[in-house]
């Protein structure tokens, strides 16, 4: 018989978004945390305690002057390109969560950073949920790997985890994927909400305290998303997108997030037969219109990270049905493009109102610098008129709702770019500032707004 002076310990149901982690009672179709809808699944709490939590002692505050200033330490990961979108490199102690879709190109990258770092005299452990280690060796066999320094786990328990770090005392930890561990603690399955935060928060703990880097390999929804709660990406110290089309060999490495480093920083790389390759020449993605008699086509002098890139725009404008148009864009936000449009009819009188626009960004980038709107006018005006534009012009400005041609930052930067890559002519904001070092090879031509930059482009 049960005395009634001890309380059962039982297990409990919640419904968690998938989303956002917000916990509620019941189910509701729409998640009042992010407001989602069928976001919430259910899912089974332990009312005990997670074995080996005891409670912590107290630590004295310290003030913030008495912390000693140090240097973060990095190594380098054996990729230039992955090192530049890191902030310099590798910083012991890091959690670094690579995102993106199935089959880009992700365990392949991380493989390949296994065998640099492994060259450099480093211990690599290697624990794969999703392969089995046949899989593993013959990718590595393909990539010309042979290297005795990366260690092979197959064990999803992330309980374990810090058994395996003590015995073979690697300095990187390779975790593909975080969606494929799980930990004992909790009841639910791998993948779930409570198993993803309780398995990175796990990871974080064993970082901070043994000074090794983890890498986590995390799937994405079908919005381009990485799957999960969002608590995931606020764990991690570094948040990086592996992006690109399945068809196409190139690749963009895009951080969103950098504790150690700025973000928004993009590295380039080429899928090849034996790996990812770095690409020195940007030039050969983002560049192809060498015909001077195609139309709309503008060259844009984008601010990417910390690096300039020239980067091809098209623009194609036909006729339309009759109240029913389309606009669709390739590489920027679609509601962009119709503030453009918007912006042209309105203190122009450009007639779109009839016609179907289509816009690409070549080399399957996707651009989120205000600098582009000019290319995009000039793009979208060149087709519109079947006027072809000059193939040695590139074009800068923030296209402002009044027409206004608004000024840009990094301007020395980009005109130095614009000049290395051997163009003669570049089209900027009236009243902007730059060095002449940087100009005295180009013909600089300034707008103030946008009637300014139509009787510059299109006049006979």
């Amino acid at each position: 018989m049960v005395s009634m002076g001890k309380k059962i310990g039982k297990n409990a149901n919640r419904f968690i978004c998938n989303t956002c982690g917000h916990e509620s009672m019941k189910w509701m179709g729409k998640c009042p945390g992010c407001g989602n809808w069928n976001s919430l699944t259910e899912e089974v709490i332990s009312s005990q305690r997670p074995k080996g939590v005891t409670s912590q002692q107290r630590t004295k505050p310290t003030a913030l002057a008495e912390i000693p200033t140090t240097q973060a330490y990095r190594y380098s990961s054996g990729m230039g390109e992955l090192d530049r979108v890191l902030g310099g490199g590798l910083v012991p102690g890091s959690v670094i969560l690579v995102g993106g879709d199935p089959g880009i190109g992700k365990s392949t990258l991380l493989l390949q950073v296994a065998d640099q770092i492994g060259r450099s005299g480093r211990k690599v452990l290697y624990l794969s949920g999703e392969e089995s280690a046949s899989q593993i060796r013959l990718r590595a066999s393909r990539l010309g790997i042979e290297n005795s320094a990366v260690f092979f786990l197959n064990d999803q328990n992330i309980d374990f985890l810090g058994g395996y770090l003590q015995e073979l005392e690697p300095d990187l930890v390779i975790i593909d994927s975080i969606q494929t561990v799980y930990s004992d603690d909790l009841s639910s399955i791998p993948g779930s909400v409570s198993q993803l935060r309780e398995c990175t928060a796990t990871i974080t703990d064993l970082a901070k305290t043994s000074d090794r880097v983890f890498f986590l390999v995390g799937h994405v929804t079908k919005e381009g998303a990485l799957a999960g709660p969002k608590v995931l990406e606020h764990m991690v110290d570094v948040v990086i997108y592996f992006e690109g089309e399945k068809h196409f060999p190139f690749r963009i490495l895009r951080g969103v997030k950098n504790r150690f480093g700025a973000t928004d920083e993009i590295g380039l790389l080429e899928m090849s037969g034996v790996g990812l390759r770095e690409i020195i020449d940007p030039a050969q993605i983002f560049l192809s219109c060498k015909d001077s008699s195609v139309s709309g086509s503008a060259v844009v002098g984008s601010f990417e990270g910390s690096r300039p890139l020239l980067i091809e725009i098209q623009a194609l404008v036909v006729a339309g049905n009759p109240g029913y148009t389309r606009r669709m864009a390739s590489g920027i936000d679609q509601n962009r493009l119709a503030l453009i449009i918007a912006v042209l009819e309105k203190r122009r009188g450009v007639n779109l109102a009839n016609s179907d626009v289509y816009l690409k960004v070549t080399g399957g980038v996707f651009l989120r610098d205000p600098a582009v709107d000019l290319g995009i006018a000039a793009a979208i005006l060149s087709s519109h008129r079947d006027k072809p534009l000059p193939l040695d012009m590139v074009y800068l400005g923030e296209l402002a709702l009044s027409g206004e041609i608004r000024a840009v930052p990094f301007l020395e930067a980009r005109l130095k770019e614009i000049e290395k890559m051997g163009y003669r002519n570049v089209v900027v904001p009236a009243g902007s500032k730059y060095g002449k070092a940087f100009s005295q090879q180009l013909g600089v031509s300034e707008v103030k707004n946008l009637d300014d930059f139509i009787d510059l482009i299109m006049e006979d």
